[in-house]
């Protein structure tokens, strides 16, 4: 089972995030970046897929500040080959551009499975998932939460609202988006991670062009703005309901 696993590192949103000065960016010179929590759900998958079925997982990742340590640290919990996407990326790409830029890449490898987060939190025009199906002709099924794999056929189990659940057999090759995998990110130690940037060997892959058509036009960013608008209403519930309505009128709405 020939498995590739995509990932991207996003802003951390714990840390304070600020507005460059032409308004349209994140200022990204003291930006935090942390691999996106999907994405770490889906490598975890793929090493477990791995595991069962004795497989090979290979990661690609766009080369953005931190990815070399996010890579060893795959490599440690059980990845096999690495490749880093060499281009224009510091300055963020959108998603169709990073499908593009994916796409001929994973396509060399001939994958049975391709493994993506199910979404990101900067993703302003779709997912990388569906998008890079697309590129590679191959099907596409999101929001899973746990897969098997047989022989050209792999079981993916889906979640839908209301807690229901569905298994849907998939031909292979697919693209999977992974919502959460069947057991959480395993944890490793410094001490394996910095084995791995000794016998680990991160390949590199150079992309020469990124295009991003497709994708949206950031007119302008900014931050929301604090109000004093929220009205707190109190007493019973017939109390509530009848200042509701008495505020809908106001409003024009009744």
């Amino acid at each position: 089972m020939n498995i590739v696993v995509l990932i991207k590192l996003v802003p951390d949103l714990v840390e304070e995030l600020t507005i460059d000065d032409s308004g349209t960016d994140l200022e990204r010179d003291w930006l935090r970046l942390i691999i996106n929590e999907f994405d770490d759900h889906a490598l975890e998958q793929g090493i477990l897929l791995k595991e069962q079925s004795e497989g090979q997982v290979t990661v690609v990742a766009p080369d953005t500040e931190g990815v070399d340590d996010v890579l060893y640290a795959a490599a440690a919990r059980g990845a096999d080959k690495l490749i880093k996407l060499l281009g224009e990326f510091e300055q963020g790409v959108n998603s169709h551009a990073l499908a593009r830029a994916s796409a001929s890449v994973v396509q060399e490898l001939q994958p049975d499975l391709v493994l993506t987060g199910v979404q990101a939190h900067n993703d302003l025009d779709g997912s990388v998932g569906p998008l890079l199906a697309e590129f590679l002709g191959m099907p596409y099924v999101g929001y899973i939460s746990g897969v098997t794999v047989g022989d050209k056929k792999s079981i993916a189990r889906k979640e839908y609202p209301g807690g229901l659940i569905a298994e849907m057999e998939i031909s292979l090759p697919a693209v999977l988006g992974i919502q959460a995998a069947e057991e959480p990110p395993r944890y490793v130690a410094i001490s394996k991670v910095r084995q791995a940037m000794k016998t680990a060997t991160i390949e590199e892959q150079e992309i020469i062009e990124l295009d991003s058509s497709g994708g949206p036009t950031i007119g302008r960013m900014f931050l929301p703005e604090a109000t004093e608008r929220a009205t707190m209403i109190e007493g019973d519930e017939e109390e509530v309901a009848a200042k509701l309505v008495e505020i809908f009128q106001e409003l024009g709405l009744l």
